[in-house]
């Protein structure tokens, strides 16, 4: 293990939150030994004059930007304007900034939402721009694209080390349970959960069942992310996956069974299916960094189902 990380101030944006809490204790692991965590409350980071503030505050050296206002299908047709905005305007000014203050390196954590609807399975980075996003998720994901274009821009002009990332879907503990915003693994989780729970005869499920995900446990994702950070320098995107993709009614049945749920699974097409299909072509991060997830997938989803058997209660009380 290299003394990269040290002797640098590393900002870690959304350090509170999901992935941000394993890329923190990763950073700590690493021997990093100011590990700075800017929380919303502190720094609502849409504002440039919180922006600023954080930045003279906190005097970072690496910058990973991992906040984001995110969810799942439901959340990015409810409120496409604030996930484009918000988004967006977090990612432009923490460039911008970082830019102006001579930041030695900024590392921008894009999304899979912003590939094409149609893209040649497995995605390659080069396949970025052959197409426009699928519409529920396509705010969110040109925002954080944008990203990407001002780096390189950033790059071309003024010598900033700006490096994008493109993780797929994270799974894992700690993850967002919240009906309102969680993605497909905690939302089928907590259903199969709750329903053995109630002892109801069936949960249901939206869409048909028939596109294909690929998901990434958090703490292979927050591996890539460190070993990017420390080991890469290019212009280019790189996704951060697992190489393996599932179809949503095989995952649902999978944790159907993982949770001991033995009821119905009512599909409901009314309902958006979102992207085809997703799996990423992971060769790019093996060959730049040398990284690969390792997690098995059952084993990921074994420990993400116990975290949510031992903090329901903590999370949302009784189940009714």
């Amino acid at each position: 293990m290299s003394d990269f990380f040290k002797d640098r101030r590393v900002v870690v944006t959304g350090g509170a939150g999901f992935l941000g809490g394993y890329v923190c204790e990763g950073l700590r692991r690493r021997g990093c030994r100011q590990v700075l965590v800017p929380t919303i409350d502190e720094y609502d980071l849409v504002r440039m004059a919180d922006v600023e503030r954080m930045y003279d505050t906190l005097r970072p050296e690496v910058v990973i930007h991992l906040a984001a206002v995110v969810g799942g299908i439901g959340a990015n047709r409810k409120h496409p304007g604030k996930f484009f905005y918000d988004n967006l305007m977090m990612g432009v000014q923490l460039i911008e900034q970082a830019r102006h203050r001579d930041v030695e390196k900024f590392v921008t954590i894009g999304t899979v939402c912003a590939y094409p609807k149609f893209t040649p399975v497995p995605f390659r980075e080069d396949d970025l721009w052959n197409g426009y996003p699928e519409e529920t998720n396509a705010p969110y994901g040109l925002a954080k694209k944008m990203l990407l274009v001002q780096s390189q821009a950033y790059r071309a002009e003024y010598g900033f080390n700006g490096i994008f990332l493109l993780p797929v879907n994270l799974y894992g503990p700690g993850d967002n349970f919240d009906p309102e915003g969680s993605h497909v693994i905690p939302a089928l989780i907590k259903k199969c959960v709750d329903a053995v729970d109630r002892g109801d005869a069936f949960i249901d499920c939206w869409g048909t069942g028939s596109p294909s995900r690929e998901f990434i446990y958090v703490t292979d994702a927050a591996e890539g992310i460190l070993l990017a950070t420390e080991h890469y320098n290019g212009a280019d995107p790189v996704n951060i996956g697992s190489g393996f993709e599932i179809t949503i009614r095989d995952l649902a049945e999978k944790i159907a069974a993982l949770t001991g749920f033995a009821g119905e699974l009512r599909w409901d097409p009314s309902q958006p299916d979102g992207q085809p299909r997703r799996c990423l072509d992971v060769s790019r991060a093996r060959k730049a960094f040398g990284f690969e997830a390792k997690t098995d997938f059952d084993e990921g989803l074994r420990a993400t189902i116990d975290w949510y058997q031992k903090n329901k209660h903590r999370l949302f009380g009784e189940v009714h």
